[in-house]
């Protein structure tokens, strides 16, 4: 007896398909690929990445690992909430990512939000992900703790 036909999408020569946690299945084109120069601490299996938008509306993406199907970080674009925030980055993480010019460099932080308590939010400004936008590069970059917060909050706590 046949199995019943599954209504799979295809995937080209220049896709990748991978069956998320949170999204289920997604096709990415090759050219969408953002490859870490070095792994995320404490996930050497996670290398390759995809940015994907939480919703039309919202300020907030999603970096889904394409290496590990449940590994997805919420992110913002870091000028999108701190006008101020430029950190400098070192050169060697600059020779790193292909000697990106400025307007080639992008800088996300990596977002913690409390489940049920998203007031509560942190922006972790000590550890950005800074990537060449043209060779779609990204590393994230270790910055001096005296300076930044790794859980810096995003809505400033009244009182």
């Amino acid at each position: 007896m046949a199995d019943a036909a599954v209504n799979v999408p295809e995937v080209s020569a220049e896709e990748t398909a991978i069956d998320t946690s949170r999204f289920g299945r997604i096709i990415v084109n090759a050219d969408r690929i953002i490859t870490m120069t070095s792994p995320f601490l404490g996930f050497p299996e996670s290398r390759r990445f995809v940015l994907r938008p939480h919703g039309q509306e919202s300020p907030f993406l999603w970096l889904q690992s394409l290496d590990n199907p449940t590994l997805a970080f919420v992110v913002l674009h870091a000028a999108s909430f701190l006008a101020d925030y430029r950190p400098k980055i070192p050169a060697a993480v600059l020779r790193e990512l292909g000697s990106p010019g400025q307007d080639e460099l992008e800088t996300f932080v990596i977002l913690t939000i409390p489940k049920g308590n998203p007031q509560q939010m942190t922006a972790n400004l000590l550890g950005p992900v800074v990537m060449h936008v043209t060779r779609r590069l990204a590393k994230q970059v270790l910055l001096d703790p005296a300076r930044y917060d790794a859980c810096w909050p995003v809505f400033p706590r009244k009182g």
